[in-house]
């Protein structure tokens, strides 16, 4: 069976979920496994040589190449002939693309930057654009700092703007390369990464299996098996997921009300994208809203030992129903706050650490264990199958029966 591909987060930042943008060094030294990205990014390499795979399609990824990687494209790094230092950029697709469609080119058509970036994902610049985009990568850094740095960022006056300007300009220099370089050329059949990107730019839609197959030319059947091969969810599933990624966005940065949500993002109703959320986030939608929206409060702690209590009560009490919410009252402390300390701590934000916790116990059971899935995800503190399984999936990249099975015999012992 074909290995389920990790999905990653949507959120910009661990830290601030409100964020529009965020900013990050890495360095890889061998292949790595390929990533879902919910999110868009750019990928600047400072130096070293290497491959990257996105949507099926190999690059060279070496000093000097931008990548834009879009919403719900699959990117994998593929060979490493020499260990690849590169910048990362974050950025919330539909903010820069509503400014990008606000023009037009002279001759009054919209401008073509999408089409190029998803024609060709990866470009080679010149030496004067490597300069030019230095220089971006040093304006932002100065903007909104580094997400993987302890420092506590302090928002600037118009720092938004000041980024998305940035960005935008960022985008033209990758259309224009995009524009000179020879065309990457699509392949005669159509990947299974393909109909993820599909669902997402049509997931405000009413969206079917029946539709998608239609437009692929696949049995409905074979879209299903190809989209739980892939992420491990059900179509329904994923589609959700990605409604939720757009519900998230539109919650932060408008004030449409629930009802006019729900008829955007091709929800049946408020019911039913209040329930999705809640069982999606962990939190009631207006409680989100509330918690996240505009510029966030910053509580000044000056004890650093108060981030070791924080992660001691949550390891002592990962079964309970916890929220970030619930946690941060209980330490007088805001959400944001509790984020950053848990981000300094243990390098993870509250959900991811606490389905880390909760996922890894899980483990624990059900190799030592008869439990059932059910009983296992009620005894780590979910409230139903459905939901280990979710983040079962995210985490170890298996569902928690397959996990069951490859590490216990037959016998029912451990391997």
């Amino acid at each position: 069976m074909k290995e389920l591909i990790e999905m990653q987060s949507f959120n910009r930042s661990q830290v601030d979920q409100s964020r529009l943008f965020s900013l990050d060094y890495e360095t890889v030294s061998e292949p790595a496994v390929p990533l879902i990205h919910q999110e868009s990014r750019f990928l600047f390499a400072l130096d070293g040589a290497g491959k990257i795979v996105i949507q099926g399609k190999e690059y060279d990824f070496r000093r000097g190449t931008l990548v834009s990687i879009l919403p719900w494209q699959v990117s994998e790094i593929s060979a490493v002939e020499k260990p690849v230092q590169y910048v990362i950029i974050r950025y919330h697709f539909d903010t820069v693309q509503n400014v990008i469609h606000l023009f037009s080119d002279v001759s009054g058509d919209p401008c073509s930057s999408l089409t190029r970036i998803e024609d060709h994902a990866a470009v080679q610049l010149s030496e004067d654009k490597i300069a030019d985009v230095r220089n971006i990568v040093q304006f932002i850094r100065e903007e909104i700092g580094i997400e993987s740095s302890k420092n506590l960022h302090t928002e600037k006056e118009l720092e938004n703007i000041a980024v998305l300007n940035l960005i935008v300009y960022l985008t033209v220099i990758f259309t224009r390369a995009a524009t000179e370089q020879p065309e990457s050329g699509r392949s005669e059949c159509v990947d299974s990464v393909d109909i993820l990107r599909y669902m997402y730019l049509h997931c405000n839609e009413k969206l079917t299996l029946k539709k998608i197959a239609q437009q692929f030319y696949y049995s409905e059947s074979t879209v299903s098996a190809h989209i739980t091969q892939m992420t491990g969810l059900s179509f329904f599933d994923l589609l959700n997921e990605m409604r939720i990624c757009k519900t998230v966005n539109y919650l932060l940065y408008t004030d449409l009300t629930l009802r006019e949500l729900a008829e955007i993002l091709g929800f049946v109703d408020e019911s039913h994208i209040s329930k999705v959320f809640a069982t999606r986030v962990g939190d009631r939608i207006g409680q989100y809203r509330a918690t996240y929206q505009k510029v966030q409060n910053i509580c000044h702690i000056e004890e650093e030992r108060i981030g070791y209590t924080i992660v001691n009560y949550i390891y002592r009490n990962y079964a309970s129903p916890l929220t970030a919410k619930s946690v941060a009252a209980k330490f007088q402390i805001t959400v944001p706050k509790l984020q950053q300390l848990l981000v300094e701590q243990v390098e993870f934000n509250f959900e991811d650490f606490l389905n880390q916790i909760r996922v890894n116990h899980a483990c624990e059971l059900l190799i030592t264990t008869e439990l059932t899935v059910l009983d296992v995800a009620l005894d780590v503190g979910y409230n139903s199958q459905k939901t280990l399984t979710r983040n079962f999936v995210k985490l170890k990249v298996m569902t928690p029966s397959a996990f069951r099975g490859k590490f216990r015999s037959k016998s029912g012992r451990v391997l």
